[in-house]
């Protein structure tokens, strides 16, 4: 008999994963808690208690999150707001504005600042986080390869690739990105792999979330292992389908911790030049191999899904 806590998981996530590809459609609590296969009349104190937020305000949110990413590249007002769920432009430039604190056509005009600011951010906490790392002794020298600095003047090397599609088991982990993801592969998913000869198979980290937007504790991150045909995980792991089709994919070697600007580099650098845009695939990160260095350092394919402008 499975835990029943990894029912709750599996049950809740297929809620969560409904809700994120129907953000343009009418979210009712019935029709969510019968694809929870929850009671209707409680369903909607089950997922307050799950999630720490009423159902009402996870839609809200994940919306108008979403909004703003599309905004950021460049969507017009309307069409943004038609497909995330709002009835109205003038309905979501009062949900916007309340939300960021800017209307929908400020956020798009100040997506290079905001970007500059965050990864200046980002900067400060990575030198901060270094200065610290030497001071502690804890690497020969506290140096990384020159090649894998995200703040350097080096090129990035980018490839289009068409991927395969990929039948993954996945856990997710709810909380900040950053060390917690590295324990949560460690101490939840690397042991199951183990116990189900697993130990050698392709892995694939996915955020859901970008934490310039969406708050630290809310951040969804879904760690995938690949699966053979009739493979069924069982336990707190559910079953999902990993898109294939063209990808841009840059090569990243380094420590955990140094991997988010890498990320905003690729793509708010890299992508705007490149004459793609990004689809509604998820973003993701492929391991050939989770074994670390003995720096801790490891590698890992960053993989964004792209079509034509």
């Amino acid at each position: 008999m499975n835990d029943p806590r990894s029912e709750y998981e599996r049950r809740m996530n297929r809620v969560l994963d409904h809700i994120d590809r129907n953000l343009d459609a009418q979210l009712d609590l019935p029709a969510l808690a019968d694809i929870a296969n929850f009671s209707r009349y409680h369903f909607h104190r089950i997922f307050a208690g799950w999630m720490g937020e009423t159902i009402g305000d996870y839609v809200r949110r994940r919306r108008l999150e979403v909004a703003a990413h599309k905004l950021a590249a460049g969507g017009s007002v309307l069409e943004v707001a038609l497909s995330t769920g709002f009835g109205s432009g003038e309905a979501f430039a009062r949900a916007f504005k309340i939300r960021f604190g800017s209307t929908p056509t400020e956020w798009r005009n100040s997506t290079p600042e905001r970007t500059a600011a965050f990864l200046a951010a980002q900067k400060s906490n990575l030198s901060q986080a270094n200065s610290k790392y030497g001071q502690a002794g804890n690497g020969a020298s506290g140096e990384h390869d020159v090649s894998h600095n995200p703040f350097g003047e080096t090129i990035m090397e980018v490839n289009i690739v068409d991927m395969q599609a990929a039948r993954v088991a996945y856990r997710r982990h709810i909380g900040p990105y950053g060390p917690a993801v590295g324990q949560f592969w460690a101490q939840a998913v690397m042991p199951w792999m183990l116990g189900h000869g697993l130990a050698g198979a392709t892995c694939y980290g996915i955020g859901h979330d970008d934490p310039s937007v969406t708050p630290a504790d809310k951040c969804r991150y879904d760690a995938c292992v690949e699966i053979p045909a009739g493979f069924e995980p069982g336990g707190q792991f559910s079953v999902a389908n990993l898109p294939g089709g063209r990808y841009a994919v840059t090569r990243y070697t380094g420590s955990p911790r140094d991997i988010g600007p890498v990320w905003n580099r690729l793509m708010k650098e890299w992508l705007p030049s490149s004459g793609l845009q990004c689809d509604e695939r998820p973003c993701f990160e492929r391991y050939e191999n989770l074994a670390t260095q003995t720096d801790g350092s490891f590698t890992c394919e960053i993989c964004i899904p792209v079509k034509a402008l």
